[in-house]
């Protein structure tokens, strides 16, 4: 058995599936792995571990914003 490195960049869940089930149906043994496209210099990291650990409630919801502002504006 010969291993070979393909990365598929996908665009949700249903091609992941779809990529799946190509790969049995043609009997080929694989593994997914979740690949970090990007690397985080340690002082990004920390600003978005900062903003994960912060107080929630000092934020608004985005959708509540959306909503907000479709009915003051009447969109």
């Amino acid at each position: 058995m010969q291993a070979i490195s393909i990365t598929a960049y996908t665009e949700d869940a249903s091609q992941i599936e779809a990529v799946k089930a190509f790969m049995k149906a043609l009997k080929i043994k694989f593994e997914i792995a979740n690949v970090k496209p990007y690397e985080l210099f340690a002082e990004q990291q920390e600003i978005l571990d900062s903003q994960i650990n912060s107080d929630k409630s000092l934020y608004t919801d985005a959708e509540l914003s959306y909503t907000d502002l479709k009915k003051k504006y009447e969109l």
